[in-house]
C-alpha cells in the first residue's frame, strides 16, 4: 500500500448507540441512484442493500454472498453456483429462475458502458434447478468473480434487493440498518442486533467532511482524490488517520480533439514525452507511487516489453527537445501558436496538478489553459480505479463505442477478435497487439495510478485499505469487539 507521512491522532466519539456516521465526498444528489451510472457512494449503497451472487469484502477478496458456495469448470468456461435459501422482499422464493432474469436485465442495463463491454465474455446464464445458476463464458477469464461482485450487478426484484441492509433516504442521507440473519440466508439468532448499529450515508463537499470530522460528527471520509488531498494534509485534525489505498486504474490525460497540433499521433505524442513524471506528484509527498508510461499497467500486461515507448530510455532534456522540435515544425507550417485547454475538476490539488504540467507543457512550447469541468477542451484529466485485473479492462475504456475521447477502432477489432478466441495464448497475442495500437494511435497520456484516500476514525471497525478502493459498508455496521 501507499504510505504518507500523514498520521494523525485518534480518539472515540464514544456514540456507541447512534448510527455510525460516513460520508463520501462527491455531489449530493447522487446519493441514492436507480440507474447503472453510480456514484462511489451509489455503488456501496446498492451493494449493501442489494448483494449479487458474490461480494468483496474489507479485504478486497471475493466471498459469498447469495451463492453460498460455487464450482469453476477446469476449463474455466463454466461457473456453477448454489444460491442461498432466501427470498426476495416481497416475500417470494429466490429461485435460480428469478436470479437469471435479474443478471439478463442488469446485463442488458449495462450495454453502452464499459461494464457492459467487460461483461462480453458471458455466453449464457441458466437456471439448472431450483437454486443452482450456471453462468457459461464465451473463453477463460481469471477475474470474472471480481467482475461479478461489481455492485451494479446485485440482484433486485421490482427494484429491492436482498440486503444484507436496508435502506431509509431521509433527503440529504441514507440510514442503513442491518436485516435479520434469516432475511440475509442464515441461521437465525438470538441478540444477533446487539452486533451492528445503525449507519447513515452522506455526500459531502471536501470541506464539509473534513469539517464534519474534525468535529467529531463524521467517523468515515471515503472517495477522496487527489483533487482533495491537499486538504487533509493542512491544518491539525482532531482525530482519525489519512488512509491511502493504492488502487490499478487509469490516471493521465485523455484526449478528447483531434485537431490542428494534435490531429496526427507525433503530435499527441510530443505532450507525453514532455512530462516529467518522476516529479509529476512530488508536492504530495506520496511515498511508493510510481510513474507510468503504459496504458496497461507492466505487472498485468501480458508482454510489458512491447509496451513501453519508444523515447524511454532517453533522458527527460532529449525527449523535451524532440517534442520542441515538433511544437515548432507546426507552428512554422501552419503561423499558429500551439494552445491547449485541459479539462480538470476543482480542488487544491487539481491546481497544483494543472500547475505541474503547464510548467512540463510550456517547456516544449506550448501554452496551457484550464478549464473546468463541462467546458469544452482538448484533453481531460481521467481518474477511475480497475474493475478488475486484466488487460481488457484498460483496453474497454477507450472503445470507440463509448465516446469520450480519441480512440483505435483496430484496437477494438482486436480486442473483439480475443473475446472470441479460445485459446489463451491467442487471446495474449491479439490483447497485446490491440494494446501497440491502442499506444501507437497516442489517444491518452499515462502519469501513474490512481489515489484514493480515506479518513477513518480509529475505533471504526470493517475497514481495510484494498488494491480496488472498495470499502464495504455492512462491515462497519458491525460493533466494535
Amino acid at each position: 500500500m501507499l504510505s504518507a507521512a500523514m498520521l494523525l491522532s485518534a480518539c472515540g466519539q464514544g456514540n456507541e448507540d447512534g448510527p455510525v456516521e460516513i460520508a463520501f465526498i462527491g455531489n449530493p444528489a447522487t446519493l441514492v441512484q436507480s440507474g447503472m451510472r453510480l456514484s462511489p457512494a451509489a455503488q456501496q449503497i446498492r451493494a449493501a442493500t442489494a448483494q449479487g451472487l458474490v461480494a468483496i469484502d474489507a479485504n478486497g477478496e471475493i466471498v459469498p454472498a447469495l451463492a453460498e458456495r460455487w464450482i469453476v469448470a477446469d476449463d474455466g468456461l463454466s461457473y456453477i453456483f448454489r444460491l442461498r435459501d432466501v427470498d426476495w422482499p416481497d416475500g417470494s422464493r429466490l429461485t435460480a429462475a428469478s436470479v437469471r432474469r435479474s443478471l439478463m436485465r442488469d446485463i442488458d442495463a449495462l450495454e453502452g458502458t464499459s461494464l457492459g463491454l467487460d461483461l462480453a465474455k458471458i455466453d449464457e446464464i441458466r437456471a439448472m434447478t431450483g437454486r443452482v445458476v450456471e453462468i457459461r463464458l464465451s473463453s477463460p477469464m481469471p477475474g470474472f468473480l471480481q467482475l461479478l461482485a461489481q455492485p451494479e450487478l446485485g440482484l433486485m426484484r421490482d427494484g429491492e434487493g436482498t440486503g444484507p441492509m436496508n435502506i431509509v433516504g431521509d433527503g440529504g442521507s441514507a440510514l442503513l440498518t442491518v436485516l435479520p440473519p434469516e432475511e440475509r440466508g442464515l441461521p437465525q439468532a438470538e441478540n444477533w442486533r446487539d452486533e451492528y448499529r445503525p449507519l447513515r450515508v452522506r455526500i459531502l463537499g471536501p470541506k464539509n467532511a473534513l469539517d464534519a470530522f474534525r468535529r467529531g460528527e463524521i467517523d468515515g471520509v471515503f472517495s477522496g482524490r487527489i483533487a482533495s488531498l491537499p486538504m487533509v494534509d493542512t491544518g491539525p485534525l482532531a482525530r482519525g488517520t489519512v488512509r491511502l489505498d493504492a488502487p490499478r486504474g487509469l490516471f493521465g490525460l485523455r484526449f478528447t480533439s483531434l485537431e490542428g497540433f494534435l490531429a496526427e499521433p507525433a503530435g499527441r505524442e510530443a505532450l507525453s514525452m514532455a512530462l516529467d513524471r518522476d516529479t509529476l506528484l512530488a508536492p504530495f509527498s506520496i511515498g511508493g507511487w510510481s510513474p507510468a508510461t503504459q496504458i496497461v499497467p507492466p505487472e498485468i500486461a501480458r508482454r510489458p516489453d512491447s509496451a513501453y515507448p519508444d523515447w524511454t530510455g532517453l533522458t527527460l532534456e532529449q525527449r523535451r527537445a524532440k517534442a520542441a522540435a515538433r511544437v515548432s515544425a507546426y507552428e512554422a507550417s501552419t503561423g499558429e501558436a500551439v494552445n491547449l485547454r485541459l479539462r480538470m475538476p476543482t480542488g487544491p490539488g487539481a491546481d497544483i496538478l494543472f500547475t505541474r504540467l503547464a510548467a512540463d507543457f510550456a517547456a516544449i512550447g506550448v501554452d496551457a489553459m484550464r478549464v473546468e469541468p463541462g467546458e469544452s477542451a482538448e484533453l481531460r484529466l481521467v481518474d477511475t480505479v480497475t474493475r478488475y485485473a486484466a488487460p481488457r479492462w484498460y483496453l474497454n475504456q477507450f472503445n470507440c463505442s463509448l465516446g469520450g475521447g480519441a480512440c483505435s477502432g483496430a484496437a477494438d477489432t482486436l480486442v473483439n477478435e480475443a473475446l472470441a478466441a479460445a485459446d489463451p495464448a491467442t487471446q495474449d497475442i491479439l490483447l497485446t497487439a490491440a494494446e501497440a495500437r491502442l499506444n501507437a494511435a497516442q489517444v491518452f497520456i499515462p502519469f501513474g495510478p490512481p489515489i484514493r484516500w480515506a479518513l477513518v476514525r480509529a475505533d471504526l471497525p470493517g475497514f481495510l485499505e484494498n488494491g480496488w478502493s472498495l470499502h464495504p459498508l455492512f462491515p462497519m455496521a458491525q460493533r466494535p469487539i
